[in-house]
């Protein structure tokens, strides 16, 4: 299930993704197809087969930021949201272990594991929707059931620490 959330940035992000293919990268491409295609035989054109390629690309992605941009809801942070863990959160958490990670919970154009950005229909981010500080979450995971304590909620990024 693709929810239709987004933060307020992430939209940002992909309006300018949509911008940068539409009047930078196509137009270039454009331009690069049509001097290969000035070239002659267009059946043996490397230059030209991957510029109609990438033209293609380009269009798909074009259709599809168009298309979703129009559905997203833009989810701003409200005050009120101090305290509990609300889409948009940065949260950290901590096992047994002692082992500790950070989330934000966003929508799903916006994961990125690499940046520890999780998508709010992951079971991570169900699990922790509504819960405070030093609650106890329970996440029901494929590999099986995680204990989780709830060190931090911010709606700010978390400052660098090494």
């Amino acid at each position: 299930m693709k929810t239709n959330l987004i933060t307020r940035a992430g939209w940002h992000q992909l309006d300018l993704e949509l911008k940068e293919l539409w009047k930078v990268e196509r137009p270039a491409v454009t331009q690069a197809v049509s001097e290969a295609a000035a070239l002659g035989d267009r059946s043996e054109n490397a230059e030209y087969i991957y510029g109609k390629r990438r033209l293609r690309e380009i269009d798909r992605r074009v259709r599809f930021l168009m298309k979703r941009l129009e559905v997203l809801k833009i989810v701003d942070y409200d005050p009120r949201q101090d305290g509990k863990v609300f889409f948009g959160a940065w949260v950290e958490l901590e096992n047994e272990a002692g082992d500790i990670v950070r989330y934000r919970i966003v929508g799903s154009d916006e994961m990125d594991p690499k940046n520890n950005y999780i998508t709010i229909n992951s079971p991570m981010a169900r699990a922790l929707i509504g819960k405070q500080v030093d609650d106890e979450v329970l996440v029901h995971t494929p590999s099986g059931v995680k204990e989780w304590y709830i060190n931090k909620i911010q709606y700010q990024p978390f400052k660098a620490t090494r």
